[in-house]
């Protein structure tokens, strides 16, 4: 029960748009760590449509750091690590992109393969509505639903209840 929950909001359509990032940290099944912060996207720009989802504008990214200057503290929370998501091709993706739009290095990331879902395990259960808000409303779970952080830490949360209710960590394969 050792993993790590991310999340990302983005300000555009683009992957590589990141605005927000939470992390969190679960060790032996508690939470050790989190991490927030806002990501200037570039230009600092923002679609509305992205605007109306998580409510995040330029003036919050305006004097925030770019996700190049971010990366070394976001890659020390990752490298190595059991990575976990809520619908995480998603999450993956805007990593992905991020890191190859300023030319970073992934290694020790894992972004070649799927990272554990709890999308995918919640509709195993039969879930028929396994958005995060939905997953969470059902199990009794905190959210302030689009807020990165929150987000990392109710993801963390729903892996946690599916890994002590079922006698197997689950394994994906592409």
């Amino acid at each position: 029960m050792t993993f790590t929950a991310i999340d990302f909001e983005t300000a555009t359509h683009e992957a590589h748009s990141a605005c927000a990032v939470g992390i969190v940290t679960v060790e032996h099944g508690i939470i050790v760590d989190e991490y927030h912060t806002f990501i200037q996207p570039p230009n600092n720009f923002y679609s509305y449509h992205n605007i109306r989802i998580h409510g995040i504008t330029s003036k919050h990214t305006e004097h925030t750091a770019t996700f190049n200057d971010l990366y070394p503290e976001i890659y020390k929370r990752l490298i190595h690590k059991q990575i976990v998501a809520h619908n995480e091709n998603f999450d993956r993706s805007v990593l992905r992109k991020c890191i190859q739009h300023y030319g970073l290095s992934s290694k020790g990331l894992s972004l070649h393969k799927q990272w554990q879902c709890t999308v995918k395990l919640y509709r195993s259960l039969g879930y028929r509505h396994n958005k995060l808000s939905d997953c969470c409303s059902r199990l009794g779970i905190p959210l302030q639903h689009h807020e990165a952080l929150s987000d990392a830490r109710a993801c963390a949360l729903l892996y946690l209840n599916f890994l002590q209710n079922h006698t197997e960590e689950p394994t994906f394969t592409m």
